[in-house]
């Protein structure tokens, strides 16, 4: 019998076809990510988040980064976010630094942010790529380009020199280009043609970003994952600034339809898992 994975708990409830995908990606996709991460030399990380929703941005995605970002630092990384105003003072509480590009910028504002941090490595978590017509669209293909800078464009001209890592759940977000042919034939979706040399697939991307975290925490033995109280409490403060929940709009504390009890459940999941897997390896 197989034993359950980092995978199959990020990718519990799933209801967007991310099973599909996954049979398209390889097994243990986190622990590749984590692999990669741990590859880098020790120096700048620039993380890409927040998805436009209705005038706000999502509840999904700036939390998985910020647990992203928490890790990379404690790993000894400099973990830079670059978004836009609808994330405005979602991170310095945390004290990590941000980088906001303006939703008017073109392409080389990406290359002014590539110069000035010359970073080791990029990820994206729940950004949106632009499609073949370059356009930023959610999933119902409604046209947010108006509310979207354009941060893919790093992960276009970092492709093949510096590496990339996307996390996404539905098929328009950074990395998705990686799958873009079964996206469209196979879920019936218009996809981003962006593409990462990893992408990580989940039911919801901040759990993407834990199941990333969480194979970094089996790799070195060190605690990294975020507990569900730090996790509850990004989520709460972000919302009272605005963030919405991507499937009602509303500003309530959920993360695409899914309440805090589903949160703690992958979370305390992830914690479970690695510490029977930890448990196994020192005995």
């Amino acid at each position: 019998m197989r034993q359950e994975s980092i995978e199959d708990i990020i990718l519990k409830y799933s209801r967007r076809g991310m099973p599909v995908l996954r049979e398209l990606l390889p097994e243990n996709y986190c622990l590749n990510a984590a692999e990669e991460i741990l590859s880098w030399k020790k120096g700048t990380v620039l993380l890409t988040t927040g998805f436009y929703v209705a005038g706000y941005a999502e509840t999904d995605g700036p939390l998985g980064t910020m647990a992203l970002a928490g890790a990379l630092r404690k790993l000894g990384f400099f973990p830079v976010i670059v978004t836009d105003r609808y994330c405005e003072g979602y991170f310095e509480a945390e004290d990590i630094a941000v980088e906001y590009m303006d939703l008017d910028a073109d392409d080389a504002a990406a290359d002014a942010i590539l110069e000035k941090y010359q970073p080791v490595g990029l990820i994206s978590v729940e950004r949106c790529g632009r499609d073949l017509n370059g356009i930023y669209a959610n999933m119902r293909h409604v046209d947010i380009s108006a509310g979207t800078a354009p941060c893919d464009a790093l992960f276009l001209k970092a492709l093949g020199t510096i590496p990339t890592i996307g996390v996404g759940d539905g098929g328009n977000e950074i990395g998705m280009g990686n799958v873009a042919e079964a996206v469209r034939t196979r879920l019936g979706l218009v996809p981003a043609e962006v593409k990462a040399d990893i992408l990580v697939i989940a039911t919801v991307s901040n759990w993407g970003a834990y199941g990333i975290v969480a194979a970094l925490e089996q790799l070195t033995r060190l605690p990294l994952l975020l507990s569900f109280s730090k996790a509850e409490r990004f989520l709460r403060r972000t919302v009272g600034m605005g963030s919405v929940d991507g499937i009602s709009h509303e500003h309530i504390v959920r993360v695409d339809g899914f309440g805090m009890e589903t949160e703690k459940e992958i979370l305390d999941g992830l914690h479970e898992y690695n510490s029977v897997r930890l448990h196994a390896l020192a005995s």
